[in-house]
């Protein structure tokens, strides 16, 4: 993942020695170029001055990312080759930024954003929304996953293509042994065998199980899991600001 407004290294080792290796990093290690559009509901955040984000369309208007993608956004929709004109992609500003009141930049609790689009997209098979979870419960450990983004694949290549990778749920209690400090607002996914997470530029992106976008990449180590701000959590938060 690639955060904008990065917590510096040091101020993070300082205030939050459990998550000691960095806020927001990674890397979709062992993960593959996705078929063009196969993930229609990912947005392309471009963040004036500061770098990128993911994000996911969940209504024609609203696009979900991360509390700590904060700044100038223009979402781009129906991307894959995020460095070539492509006539499937839609550009929009944004109207309106809602930020979780309760977002901690220091801890990553409520890591969470919705973002009021200029204009309704345009939804067709190039670009469509993904369904946000009905209930509040747990994933069942093991609960197979899909994480995507335009982010770095190693530590010297980035990609200009969407990329893609599966991941796993992570039981809240082994989780814990890696963030002693999660809370109920985040989830953690990644391989139990092999070093594949969420990749540097792809903070804000969705955590896909099922179908429906469970989780929202927030932050971790350099190696899996990573942790995710559990969107089931943040349900009557959703509902109330999108009905403004």
């Amino acid at each position: 993942m690639c955060q904008p407004r990065p917590l510096p290294a040091l101020l993070l080792l300082l205030c939050c020695p459990w998550a000691s290796a960095s806020a927001l990093r990674g890397q979709i290690v062992g993960g593959h170029e996705a078929q063009p559009h196969s993930h229609p509901y990912m947005a392309y955040l471009k963040i004036q001055g500061e770098g990128i984000c993911g994000g996911f369309l969940v209504a024609p208007d609203w696009v979900m990312s991360a509390a700590h993608c904060m700044g100038n956004i223009t979402v781009i929709l129906g991307a894959h080759n995020i460095h070539k004109p492509e006539k499937t992609q839609q550009v929009r500003g944004v109207l309106k930024y809602h930020e979780h009141p309760e977002y901690n930049p220091s801890t990553m609790y409520n890591d969470i954003m919705l973002l009021q689009l200029t204009s309704k997209a345009t939804l067709n098979d190039y670009v469509q929304t993904v369904p946000l979870p009905k209930t509040g419960s747990d994933l069942p450990t093991g609960t197979k996953c899909m994480i995507a983004g335009w982010g770095r694949i190693d530590e010297d290549r980035a990609t200009n293509k969407l990329f893609e990778t599966r991941v796993s749920i992570y039981s809240r209690r082994k989780c814990i042994l890696f963030y002693p400090h999660l809370d109920s607002g985040m989830v953690c996914a990644g391989s139990f065998h092999e070093l594949k997470d969420s990749s540097q530029g792809d903070s804000g992106g969705p955590l896909v199980c099922n179908k429906v976008a469970q989780g929202i990449v927030s932050f971790g180590y350099d190696s899996p899991p990573g942790v995710y701000t559990r969107i089931s959590n943040y349900l009557p938060w959703i509902k109330k600001v999108m009905k403004k």
